[in-house]
C-alpha cells in the first residue's frame, strides 16, 4: 500500500512551494518579466508570421519583419509623445512653485476655517519631488528590459518547433491534452492582449479629447498615461486620475476644472468597464473580481507595474490548468466567474425585473 503523507505535511509542502516560487519570481524578476511579456507578444505575432512562413519567406525574416514592424508603430507612439515629455519635464520647478503656493493658500483657509495652525499642517509632507525622481529611475530600469523583449520574442518565435518536440518528449501519451491546455492558454493571451489594445486606444482618444476640450496643455501625453494606467484594473484609474487632476488642479486658477477632470476621468471609467470592455475584450479571461484584485496585488508586489498587468491572464492560465486537473478542479472553480448570489430575500430590483417580464409575457 503507497505511503500518503498526512493532511497537515501536504499543507505545510504547499506553502513552502508557495512562498519559494514567490522568493524566485521576485528575484528573478530581471528574467521573467521581459520573458514572460516576450512569451505573450509570440502567442500574439504567431499567426502573422505563421502566415508569412506560408508565402514562402523564411521563419528568421518573418520573424524579424513583424517584430521591426511593430517596433515601428511603437516607436512612432514614443516619438509623439517625447516632445511633451521633455517639455513637461521643463516645467517641474515651476510646478514645484506652484504647488507650494497653493498648498499655503490652501492650508491657510484651512487653518482659518477649522482654527488649526497652518504650521502644524505643512504641505510638503503630502508630495515630495524625491520620490518623483526615484520613480523616473526606475521607469529608466523598465525602458532597460523593454530592449530584450524583441530577442525573446524572436527565440521563442524560431524555436516553436523546438518546444513543440520538448513538449511532446516530457507528455508522452498525454501530449494532445498538452497540446488542447497549450492552445487555450495562447487563446487566452491572445484575445486578452488584442483587446486591452483596443481598449486603450479607445481609451486614450476619449481622454485626449476631454483634456483637449478643457485646455490642457500636455493632453496627448496625459490621454496616452490614463490608456496605459488603466490596463491595471481598479488600481491604475485611482492612480492616473490622482496625478492628471494634481496637474490641472496646478495649471489652472478655478477648483471646478480639476472637479470636472475628475467627475469626467470617472465617467469614462465607468462607461469603459461596463460597456466598452466586456464588448472587445468578451469573457476569454474568466476569472472573478476577487481573483483579479488578488492577482493586482501579488503581481504589484513582486514585478511592480508590469505584474500587475501581466498577472491578470497569468491568472487566467491558471484556472485553465487547474481545471483540466481533477483533484485540483475545485480551485480553478474558485477563480472562475461562475458566481452564485444567494440572497436571503428576493432584492426589490429582481421583482421589478420579473414583474416587467411578466407583463412583457401577458401582452
Amino acid at each position: 500500500m503507497p505511503y500518503s503523507l498526512p493532511k497537515i505535511q501536504k499543507i505545510a509542502f504547499t506553502l513552502v512551494t508557495i512562498v519559494f516560487g514567490a522568493f524566485i519570481l521576485y528575484v528573478g524578476d530581471f528574467i521573467f518579466v521581459p520573458l514572460l511579456w516576450g512569451t505573450f507578444f509570440s502567442f500574439l505575432l504567431y499567426p502573422i508570421t505563421n502566415w508569412l512562413e506560408s508565402k514562402r519567406i523564411p521563419r528568421a525574416v518573418a520573424i524579424w519583419v513583424t517584430i521591426v514592424v511593430m517596433a515601428a508603430l511603437v516607436g512612432l507612439i514614443f516619438y509623439l509623445l517625447i516632445n511633451q515629455v521633455l517639455q513637461l519635464i521643463l516645467e517641474v520647478p515651476n510646478l514645484k512653485v506652484a504647488f507650494q503656493e497653493k498648498i499655503s493658500r490652501y492650508l491657510a483657509d484651512f487653518s482659518e476655517i477649522f482654527g488649526i495652525s497652518s504650521e502644524t499642517a505643512n504641505g510638503k509632507q503630502f508630495l515630495t519631488f524625491e520620490r518623483i525622481n526615484s520613480g523616473l529611475l526606475e521607469t529608466g530600469k523598465s525602458l532597460v528590459l523593454i530592449g530584450i523583449i524583441p530577442l525573446y520574442i524572436f527565440l521563442l518565435l524560431y524555436y516553436k518547433d523546438f518546444f513543440i518536440e520538448f513538449l511532446k518528449r516530457i507528455s508522452g501519451a498525454r501530449f494532445e491534452s498538452v497540446q488542447y491546455w497549450v492552445n487555450d492558454s495562447g487563446e487566452v493571451i491572445k484575445s486578452y492582449i488584442v483587446g486591452m489594445i483596443f481598449v486603450t486606444f479607445i481609451v486614450s482618444c476619449m481622454a485626449g479629447l476631454l483634456f483637449y476640450s478643457i485646455g490642457v496643455k500636455f493632453y496627448l501625453l496625459f490621454a496616452v498615461f490614463i490608456a496605459v494606467m488603466n490596463l491595471i484594473p481598479y488600481v491604475g484609474v485611482l492612480i492616473s486620475s490622482f496625478l492628471v487632476v494634481f496637474y490641472v488642479l496646478l495649471t489652472t486658477d478655478s477648483v471646478f476644472y480639476p472637479l470636472f477632470t475628475l467627475f469626467m476621468l470617472w465617467v469614462m471609467q465607468g462607461v469603459e468597464n461596463n460597456i466598452i470592455t466586456p464588448f472587445v475584450v468578451g469573457t476569454k479571461v474568466k476569472v472573478n473580481a476577487l481573483a483579479v484584485v488578488l492577482a493586482i496585488l501579488a503581481g504589484g508586489a513582486l514585478w511592480g507595474v508590469s505584474g500587475m498587468i501581466l498577472f491578470i491572464p497569468m491568472v487566467g492560465v491558471l484556472k485553465i490548468t487547474l481545471d483540466r486537473i481533477p483533484g485540483l478542479a475545485p480551485y480553478g472553480y474558485l477563480l472562475g466567474d461562475n458566481v452564485p448570489v444567494l440572497e436571503r430575500r428576493e432584492n426589490f430590483w429582481k421583482i421589478i425585473m420579473r414583474k416587467l417580464g411578466k407583463k412583457q409575457k401577458n401582452k
